[in-house]
């Protein structure tokens, strides 16, 4: 039941994931952050069985930092996409695979562009301008397709996912309350509320 969405503007990326943790038909938790932040301009909004995203999270977080640490400086968004494709295409060929989709956004402050990466748990990637996974995206993929702007400012960046909100709320039977929504832009990451 997870659902999250994203996309790109002039400058930036909006991310935003509901906060339910649930298992089949129980509600566990309603205030689950699905969106972690990897470095100060990039972050991840993960979805898929409850052990498995956390866990790929962390995962992936600290190895991005340790990257930084021996290295002085961090991953590139397109960079830091590659490997985390890499590492859930490997977990597949392992005893115990990461059931794990996911949206990477990040802003390169080396070219002053957002990018934004579609994966999947098969480790399947895309740079997209917009995407969706879950539930969600049965009902947002076309108003992303019919509204996302690449030159839109970032209130009307928020409008757009707003419409995605309030179409899942509308049409789906089983509606998250609540949603946290997060940006990167070349000033950083910051949590905005909708």
């Amino acid at each position: 039941m997870d659902i999250s969405f994203a996309l790109t503007g002039k400058g930036y990326v909006i991310v935003a994931a509901d906060t339910t943790a649930a298992r089949s038909i129980v509600k566990m938790k309603v205030d689950e952050d699905k969106i972690k932040v990897l470095s100060p301009h990039l972050l991840m909004a993960y979805s898929g069985e409850p052990g498995d995203t956390v866990q790929f999270a962390e995962y992936i977080e600290r190895n991005i930092r340790l990257y930084h640490i021996r290295n002085t400086y961090a991953l590139r968004p397109p960079s830091a996409a590659s490997w985390i494709r890499r590492s859930l295409a490997d977990s597949l060929r392992s005893r115990r695979p990461y059931a794990v989709n996911l949206l990477v956004g990040g802003y390169d402050t080396s070219t002053h562009t957002p990018h934004l990466y579609w994966i999947d748990y098969l480790g399947t990637m895309s740079e997209v301008p917009f995407a969706a996974h879950g539930y969600g995206a049965y009902f947002a993929l076309s108003l992303l397709d019919r509204y996302h702007d690449p030159e839109a400012s970032v209130e009307e960046g928020l409008a757009t996912l707003r419409r995605c909100l309030d179409e899942v709320a509308k049409r789906l039977v089983v509606t998250p309350e609540k949603y946290k929504v997060k940006i990167v832009d070349k000033d950083g990451v910051r949590e905005v509320e909708i």
